[in-house]
């Protein structure tokens, strides 16, 4: 074995050397790495991931073992994982040669390759390296026993560490507790020790070399794009750490990190594993059965139109099993009629209504139970009213993405606001990550490992009767529905994606939705223009200005831009009103008003679609630029008046349009 040894030219020379081993020690061969763990959970895959991106030699201990090391997460123990290492060091403690890389699974990812990580190794000059944070865990009486450090991290993390076997095994050989017990206090006892601690050679990683720890340090870290591959920088120690460990508290915004780090997703090649582990649905003799639950929580605009999207779905009917619940008795024609015309169409079909009273958790867990009870039903997919879906795809792609919940990304128009969250504040409400604002653009496309999600997203059956078999996953403590399923997801470490690698639709506004009006829609023309346009504006009307189409019947009439059903939508409108039509209102001969009555309460509404669509029109073939509206009326022309107030409208009468003076200035 080739070495290189310098002698410091002071005093302290007798005392120490520092030795740097030549190349051909830097083989992944000769660096094992052995992590714990007892569930191939999604953190575990992830962690695999990077491992074999750098091509490690890892020994996975304990897998299918239940798992007796208590909640790590919250209180003490872990100590399960230094029994598994003893056992496991028996057969490796013999090769000299061998340095043994411990680290935790399921909050930890890989940043840098085997070679970097042996490299930094050597150059500590110790044979056994802890991890190093600077908060203390689990007892802090300890912390006036640990030795002082001028610059770098103070206490030991035992979620990493690095060392030659046969010193691993002289650490772990002490270890004669429970599974219960706390192997970061088992660790930290050796340490403090200063006669063990000379003895087994052993230092902590005080500038984040090797291991970051992200407990209390989220501010000194930040991300470093590179080429091909996203580092983490440590700002404090100007480094770039080889392994990110996510403990304690820090889960989300190590969850951001590993959104990109090591080869996730960089600028130059986007996205680089959204396409692996998919499902191909060509390849299957038949499509997955889906359980959908639609769900109306409040009054919402365009109902019918959300539903006539729902139809329009590619997507097997005979492969859907539907589930509405609806709590608005204003929506109840609207179900019943989609009820009447398709309850024949779906594999199955239930509808729960305003009468059961039911609370939005409580529907919410009675939908997914649905699919949670039916062992074929393979997927769950839920969806609010307010997402209108323009992609007919969407199943399918969710599908194939092969996640245990994803959903896609729906925006409102214009807006920021969209279905997920990339970050929580402290107390568990929503925080804007660094990203969010790029994913909500579509600057940065790809499949998001993300907090929060709410409106629509697809489950898994088989994760709904595995780790979310708990039937009540909507309700906890005083959260919202949405926010406690997702604060049970997180908990039972189930991972939520979030896909714009598509567009899929968009959100609309329940806002202000006032349903005292004959026909509500008509007012959405502020809350929710585009659909508001979809439904009632002819869609040749952008034709106006692309093509210079302009039909015009007459001298003094254009063939209006409005879709046939919303003329009907106004006259009924109007007609509500029916104290406004009565003749003595109106003198024939001046064509002034005599009496005034309630205003129709549309003038915003209608000012708005003046100045909006009409002026373009008027603009794009009178050389007239500013419009302005002096006085809107609904004109009916030689009209006719039952003893009841309804109307008849007649044949227009040319001569009757002089009378009304228009005027654009």
């Amino acid at each position: 074995l080739e070495s290189y040894c310098f002698t410091l030219p002071d005093i302290s020379s007798f005392f120490l050397t520092y030795t740097f081993y030549s190349s051909i020690f830097l083989s992944p061969e000769k660096l094992l790495v052995l992590a714990v763990a007892t569930q191939e959970t999604d953190g575990f895959h992830r962690f695999m991931q990077s491992a074999n991106y750098f091509k490690f030699n890892v020994k996975v201990l304990g897998m299918g073992e239940e798992w007796k090391g208590g909640d790590v997460g919250r209180s003490i123990g872990g100590g399960q994982k230094v029994r598994l290492l003893k056992e496991a060091m028996e057969s490796l403690a013999d090769q000299e040669d061998l340095v043994v890389l411990f680290v935790d699974s399921y909050d930890l990812i890989f940043a840098g390759g085997p070679e970097e990580i042996f490299r930094k190794f050597q150059q500590t000059n110790h044979k056994l390296v802890f991890a190093a944070e600077g908060i203390i865990w689990p007892d802090s009486r300890l912390a006036e026993k640990y030795p002082s450090v001028r610059n770098g991290k103070r206490f030991l993390n035992s979620g990493g560490f690095i060392g030659y076997a046969q010193y691993i095994q002289k650490i772990v050989n002490q270890w004669d507790l429970h599974d219960n017990d706390d192997d970061q206090l088992f660790y930290t006892k050796v340490y403090v020790d200063p006669l063990q601690r000379e003895k087994l050679n052993m230092t902590l990683d005080h500038k984040c070399e090797i291991f970051q720890n992200l407990n209390g340090a989220v501010d000194e870290v930040l991300l470093k794009f590179g080429t091909e591959r996203v580092r983490v920088r440590n700002t404090v120690y100007n480094c770039l750490p080889s392994i990110i460990h996510g403990n304690v508290n820090t889960k989300i915004y190590f969850n951001y990190l590993a959104n990109y780090i090591p080869n996730v997703w960089n600028y130059e090649q986007g996205c680089t594993i959204c396409d692996q582990d998919m499902v191909d649905l060509s390849q299957l003799k038949e499509f997955p059965q889906v359980t959908v639950g639609i769900y109306i929580e409040q009054p919402t605009p365009f109902l019918p139109e959300f539903l006539e999207r729902f139809l329009s779905l590619d997507y097997p009917n005979d492969k859907l099993n539907v589930f509405v619940h609806n709590s608005e008795v204003y929506h109840e024609k609207h179900i019943q009629k989609f009820w009447e015309e398709n309850k024949d169409v779906f594999r199955s079909f239930k509808v729960v209504g305003p009468e059961e009273n039911l609370t939005q958790g409580e529907a919410r867990n009675m939908g997914m139970d649905l699919c949670r009870k039916d062992l074929s039903c393979d997927y769950y997919f839920s969806i609010d009213a307010d997402v209108m879906l323009t992609n007919r795809q969407t199943i399918k792609l969710l599908i194939e993405q092969n996640r245990k919940i994803i959903g896609p990304l729906v925006t409102r128009h214009g807006k920021l606001w969209s279905n997920f969250w990339g970050a929580l504040s402290l107390d568990g409400y929503y925080a804007r990550s660094e990203d969010y604002i790029d994913i909500v653009q579509g600057k940065r496309v790809g499949v998001w490992n993300i907090p929060f999600m709410a409106h629509i997203y697809l489950i898994k059956g088989q994760t709904l009767r595995n780790e979310l078999k708990n039937r009540n996953v909507f309700v906890l403590e005083r959260l919202d529905p949405d926010m406690a399923m997702c604060r049970n997801a997180r908990d039972l470490g189930v991972f939520m994606y979030v896909t714009n690698r598509h567009e899929f639709g968009r959100l609309i506004s329940t806002a202000n939705y006032n349903t005292s009006h004959y026909n509500n829609d008509l007012w959405q023309i502020f809350e929710n223009p585009l659909d508001w346009r979809e439904k009632y504006i002819h869609p040749n009307y952008t034709r106006i200005f692309t093509d210079n189409v302009l039909e015009q019947v007459s001298k003094h009439l254009h063939l209006f831009i409005y879709k046939v059903n919303i003329q009907d939508k106004k006259v009924n409108i109007l007609e509500s009103f029916t104290h406004l039509y009565r003749p003595d209102l109106w003198d024939k001969d001046t064509f002034v008003k005599v009496n005034v009555g309630r205003r129709v309460q549309m003038y915003n509404q209608w000012l708005f679609y003046t100045l909006g669509l009409i002026e373009d029109q008027v603009n794009n073939h009178i050389f007239e630029k500013i419009g302005r509206c002096l006085m809107s009326i609904a004109l009916f022309q030689n009209l006719e008046f039952t003893e009841q107030g309804n109307m008849q409208i007649a044949q227009m009468e040319p001569d009757l349009l002089d009378k009304v003076q228009c005027k654009s200035t």
